[in-house]
C-alpha cells in the first residue's frame, strides 16, 4: 500500500550545482551506463560505440560502468576544468544529489550537504522533481 504521507522534504531542497566535482573524485565507485548513454557519451567524443566502451566501459555483473582513473576520479574529470563530458552525462550523474538514499532522511541530506557545496543552496527542486530524478537512477 502506498504512502500518503508527505516526505519530510515537502517544502522541496536546494541545489546549484558549482562542478567542483565533489561527487565525481575520490574513492572508487561505480558510474552505472546504460546502452543509451554509451551511444550518446560515444557520439559526443566522436567516437564508435565500440571504440568508447573498450577505452571508458566496463562490465560489473550484468551492468555496464564507466571506468576510474587511479585513485577513483571519474574518467571524465579533469582538474581545472571539470567534467569533460558535462553536456551528455550520465543519468547517474544528472540526477546526483536527489538519489533516494541521499534524501531518504534528514541526516542523510545532511551528509550530502557537508560533501557537496551546491547541497543546500540555489534553486528549490520540488517533491515531484526529487522523486522524479530519484526514480531515474539505476544503481546496481
Amino acid at each position: 500500500m502506498a504512502s500518503t504521507e508527505e516526505p519530510w522534504y515537502a517544502d522541496g531542497l536546494a541545489f546549484s550545482c558549482t562542478r567542483c566535482g565533489a561527487c565525481c573524485t575520490g574513492a572508487p565507485g561505480y558510474v552505472w551506463v546504460n546502452d543509451e548513454e554509451i551511444a550518446q557519451l560515444a557520439k559526443f567524443r566522436g567516437e564508435t560505440i565500440e571504440q568508447f566502451c573498450k577505452r571508458f566501459v566496463r562490465q560489473v555483473g550484468g551492468s555496464f560502468s564507466l571506468i576510474e582513473k587511479p585513485g577513483g576520479d571519474c574518467i571524465f574529470w579533469e582538474k581545472g576544468r571539470g567534467c569533460t563530458v558535462y553536456e551528455t552525462r550520465p543519468v547517474q550523474c544528472r540526477t546526483w544529489p536527489f538519489w533516494s538514499e541521499n534524501v531518504e532522511t534528514p541526516a542523510a541530506w545532511e551528509g550530502v550537504k557537508r560533501g557537496c557545496p551546491g547541497a543546500g543552496q540555489g534553486r528549490i527542486y520540488s517533491v515531484e522533481e526529487i522523486l522524479n530524478q530519484a526514480s531515474q537512477v539505476h544503481h546496481e
